[in-house]
């Protein structure tokens, strides 16, 4: 199905960074936020872009997100760091985290850090990129506390979230690797956005209420709730385990054990690992194996359907420079909802869609 709607990412992000301040944000964060959405859908996850505006609003309202939060210290161990994200934006949250963990990696070589209730940290990639832009590694362990999505392998309804892992790694002369990957076979967003387009999804991502594999994202979205399947069977489903234990569990955010809520909240935990390889003595050989690493897969012809072999990242930047050039895609149905959010914030949607097309 056609796009509805397409924007600039400019003004897109300032209609986005007005809804955020008509619900009490104070600018610095509308802006973060703003960014950080449109970047997602910029780089083609849709899932995680402007398309979340409504749940926040609505977490918002519930009392379940609170504007113009900072992370709160509850450890400093030098290269051991446990926050609080107070329920605040996870952009900001998020933000404000990598910057300490950063500083702390380039202090000692390392910095692990736990960060429990934060609202949704976005696109965890996000996170990564921060870390390997300053040539530092970054792997991170996230658990989601939400509506339950995701089904224990041989199990018929859901347990958990879609718990993504992510690892950064940067790489010499080129952009780096950013592995970044929900444990479930697709993001649940996805599925929010297949179900406003009107759109099938492939078999093997979901199942719908009685357990059966189903090609209808609306098990995803609306009830009767099926679930979402994990990737690679138990493979997926061990990974889901690892990252509800350890951004879940080791964080203090906790995990689920516990019925349907009823909120739309989105916190997450997440573990986090940054290390700087300079420190470890093994910076010659890591960048000449990496390099000729790569050159090697990238030696493989390319299987049929395909143009060339590519690398966690690149279908991304790809996706950006495609979406800055031509635009962001937005569907009706997302675009009517985002201006419906506005609107319980007392933003009229006019305003929010003459913002975006960049009309005063």
């Amino acid at each position: 199905m056609a796009e509805s709607h397409v924007f600039h990412p400019e003004p897109l992000a300032r209609a986005i960074e007005a809804v955020v301040v008509a619900g009490g944000s104070e600018p610095r964060e509308a802006k973060l936020v703003a960014e950080n959405l449109v970047v997602a859908n910029l780089m083609g996850h849709d899932s995680h872009g402007i398309g979340m505006i409504p749940r926040y609003v609505a977490s918002l309202l519930e009392g379940e997100l609170t504007a113009n939060q900072h992370p709160e210290v509850k450890l400093d161990g030098g290269a051991l760091l446990a926050l609080d994200g107070r329920k605040g934006y996870g952009q900001v949250i998020g933000f404000e985290a990598m910057q300490m963990a950063v500083e702390r990696a380039r202090q000692y070589g390392t910095c692990v850090m736990t960060l429990s209730n934060s609202h949704h940290l976005g696109r965890i990639g996000h996170w990564a990129e921060m870390a390997v832009a300053e040539g530092f590694i970054a792997i991170h362990f996230a658990n989601v506390l939400s509506l339950m999505r995701v089904a224990p392998f041989g199990g018929a309804d859901a347990r958990f979230g879609t718990n993504p892992c992510c690892i950064g790694v940067p790489l010499p002369g080129e952009p780096p690797f950013i592995l970044d990957y929900a444990t479930s076979a697709v993001a649940q967003g996805k599925m929010r956005v297949a179900h406003n387009k009107g759109e099938k999804v492939p078999l093997g991502r979901l199942i719908d209420d009685k357990g059966n594999p189903t090609t209808d994202p609306r098990y995803a979205v609306v009830p009767p709730y099926g679930a979402l399947v994990t990737f690679g069977e138990h493979k997926g489903y061990g990974m889901a385990v690892a990252c509800e234990l350890l951004g879940g569990a080791l964080t203090g955010g906790g995990t689920w054990h516990y019925e349907q809520p009823t909120t739309q909240r989105v916190l997450n935990g997440m573990l986090t690992i940054v290390i700087d390889p300079e420190r470890l003595g093994t910076a010659a050989p890591f960048a000449s194996e990496t390099t000729q690493f790569l050159a090697w897969l990238r030696k493989s012809p390319p299987a049929p359907g395909f143009d060339r072999v590519r690398i966690a990242g690149e279908p991304e930047r790809e996706t950006r420079a495609k979406r800055e050039r031509e635009g962001v895609p937005v569907d009706e149905a997302t675009w009517r909802d985002i201006g419906a959010a506005a609107a319980k914030l007392k933003l009229a949607p006019e305003t929010v869609d003459r913002l975006a097309r960049g009309v005063n």
